[in-house]
């Protein structure tokens, strides 16, 4: 049966295989210190379970001076000729988007089917849907391979190349979804929770409703990923304002709220990942292009949440 673990080993060999390129490329600016922060991080994955935390806590201590102090850069990278890249888009046309839908499309499929047949017992059926999108990658990895007649050896080069152009931005969904625990064993949603019992006067369901979808995508807006204000927003506003007091349905409250939140990601520059690389990998001069060009579409978006929320999370 494959589960989360198994998935772990997967990110973890990749991130273990780009160390090896970046280690084995005499040409690479810094290549021991940007080899050994991507070959920590494969090995949390790897072997993280298996470690003490306090060995696993300095192994990310370590990749912080690592990125802090500069040992990240990018290695050089050889482009295709401008004929060949035309050559190439010609010959493939529109199927260049095949391995792209086919990640949401095995993804549907899989978990379509593995829910119909439980007992096939072949994914952890706690963790379904994460794992048939690992599944899917995979096959949708093979599908580009055989499009573009490249070896996997290229694919891995080409996955350096991404995660040296991200650098640690990589990381910011993974520790910021951490800090949003840590914020909730701290207290922090207790605390909003008996700040808005005190000083708003909710009774109104729509009120409750656009305090709860507001508070998601602001709270995203100054942490920079929905994972982390998700936890500390539904504990303080969500649980004690729509499940205690509106009755609202906890499923449906919770995959609306975090919408409102993917809002909030839409507009900020904490979420360097989503709003500032890109800016970087296609040489943009206005450092917040992203942010402007996805402004309307998420405000739109957050007003069309709270529409749904009002109206499913309550039936």
């Amino acid at each position: 049966m494959l589960t989360l673990t198994h998935l772990y080993w997967l990110v973890g060999a990749i991130m273990t295989l780009v160390a090896v390129l970046t280690l084995l490329d005499p040409q690479h600016p810094r290549r021991f210190r940007s080899g050994l922060f991507w070959l920590s991080y494969g090995a949390i994955f790897v072997v993280g379970d298996y470690l003490p935390t306090a060995v696993v806590g300095a192994m990310v201590l370590g990749m912080a001076l690592l990125a802090g102090l500069g040992g990240l850069a990018a290695g050089p990278y050889q482009a295709l000729p401008d004929k060949l890249q035309l050559a190439s888009l010609e010959r493939l046309g529109k199927k260049l988007f095949i391995p792209a839908l086919a990640i949401p499309g095995f993804t549907l499929l899989l978990v379509l089917v593995m829910g119909q047949f439980p007992t096939l017992h072949w994914f952890d059926p706690k963790n379904l849907t994460l794992l048939s999108l690992g599944v899917a990658c995979v096959l949708a990895f093979a599908i580009a391979c055989y499009l573009t007649r490249e070896s996997p050896r290229q694919g891995g080069l080409e996955a350096k190349r991404l995660l040296e152009a991200i650098g640690w931005a990589f990381l910011l969904p993974h520790l910021l979804a951490t800090l949003g625990l840590l914020f909730n064993q701290a207290g922090v949603g207790q605390i909003i929770a008996a700040l808005s019992h005190e000083y708003l006067q909710l009774d109104s369901r729509l009120a409750a409703v656009a305090a709860y979808a507001l508070a998601m995508a602001g709270f995203t807006v100054i942490m920079g990923n929905a994972f982390a204000a998700f936890p500390v927003i539904t504990a303080g506003l969500g649980i004690p304002l729509l499940i205690q007091q509106h009755d609202a349905n906890p499923a449906v409250m919770a995959a609306i709220g975090m919408f409102c939140g993917y809002c909030g990601t839409l507009l900020t520059p904490m979420a360097a990942n989503f709003n500032i690389v890109p800016v970087a990998l296609l040489g943009l001069k206005d450092q917040h292009a992203v942010i402007k060009a996805q402004a309307p579409t998420a405000l739109l978006l957050l007003a069309v949440n709270i529409i749904l929320l009002d109206q499913l999370a309550f039936l």
